[in-house]
């Protein structure tokens, strides 16, 4: 198995292919979508990407959880209820979710798409 360092020079070098981004940018607390601006159709193209670069499977819906916000008991004014935070720390065991935890807004679940998270996530299916 690949160290936690050549795991992570991996997912830059992924990340760099991916979105077009500066080596330098690819950063461990670096976020998809707002540092790397990562969109919606970029997340297709990482998981392809990673896929490829590490020979794992990446089922539908597993690096990047779907229908969290769809779901009215999961979500109430704007933010994850406790039982969606529960929910996304079940779907998104890689991710740190301590800070957003702490403020759950819906507009701020991008922010735990990090180059860390994804690192972590590698690693786990790797193991």
């Amino acid at each position: 198995m690949p160290t936690q360092q050549e795991i992570l020079e991996k997912v830059q070098t992924t990340l760099v292919d991916a979105l077009g981004v500066e080596p330098e940018d690819v950063q461990e607390e670096a976020t998809l979508q707002g540092d790397l601006g990562a969109e919606s159709i970029d997340f297709l193209d990482i998981v392809f990407r990673l896929e490829r670069n590490f020979g794992i499977k990446i089922p539908r819906g597993e690096l990047f959880p779907e229908n969290v916000v769809a779901d009215p008991d999961m979500i109430a004014d704007g933010k994850l209820t406790a039982k969606g935070v529960e929910e996304l720390k079940t779907r998104m065991p890689y991710a740190d979710l301590s800070s957003f935890a702490e403020n759950p807004e819906v507009d701020r679940i991008g922010d735990l798409y990090t180059v860390d998270m994804l690192v972590k996530y590698v690693a786990s299916k790797l193991s």
